[in-house]
């Protein structure tokens, strides 16, 4: 597999990507464990309008676009903010090799964010769905954001690897066998 240029460009580029993918699993994570825990599944991702709207926001119960649109575009923006920084790392190491060495820099990037969020951030601007979450439902959430900067990592290995094994069992599998012709374009011939 190829790397990617190691520009900014490139690196905004795969964090609008895989910060994307994070913002949607780890807000299907909030309202799944918002449901399970409150009966509200928009309460936790109402939690980040407490940047505009002030402490009151994450105890926002139901859907609106007031407290939940603006709470997840802030939790959306936060999630490629991560994601920049995430590729960023990811282009200062050797290509990854295994499941883990793609997981890695996730995860090192998320543990970075839930440090910044609960530790260096004023109250006001941490990401709100604290105040409504159990502390195992948080680790689930940062979990599922971990598993979604790798997603398109993982999902572009496992096609590269599919390609390949169609490519050379393909060869083999087949009554008819192709050769190239003049041009380059396939010419098949029956066995």
């Amino acid at each position: 597999m190829t790397r990617p240029e190691k520009t900014w460009s490139s690196t905004i580029l795969g964090g609008l990507v895989s910060g994307t993918v994070a913002s949607v699993v780890s807000t299907v994570a909030l309202s799944i464990l918002g449901k399970a825990e409150l009966g509200k599944s928009a309460a936790p991702v109402n939690g980040p309008s407490q940047w505009i709207w002030g402490r009151h926001a994450p105890y926002q119960d139901d859907f609106s676009l007031r407290y939940t649109l603006i709470g997840y575009a802030i939790h959306h923006a936060a999630s490629i903010f991560w994601a920049i920084w995430y590729e960023k790392l990811r282009q200062q190491l050797p290509p990854a090799e295994s499941t883990a060495a793609v997981l890695a820099p996730a995860v090192a990037t998320t543990v970075a964010a839930y440090a910044v969020d609960f530790h260096f951030t004023p109250k006001r601007l941490t990401p709100g769905f604290e105040h409504r979450l159990s502390q195992p439902s948080l680790l689930i959430v940062y979990g599922a954001f971990a598993l979604g900067l790798a997603a398109t990592v993982l999902f572009s290995r496992k096609l590269s690897r599919r390609r390949y094994t169609l490519s050379t069992t393909s060869k083999f599998a087949s009554p008819i066998n192709a050769t190239r012709g003049k041009s380059g374009a396939p010419v098949f011939r029956k066995h």
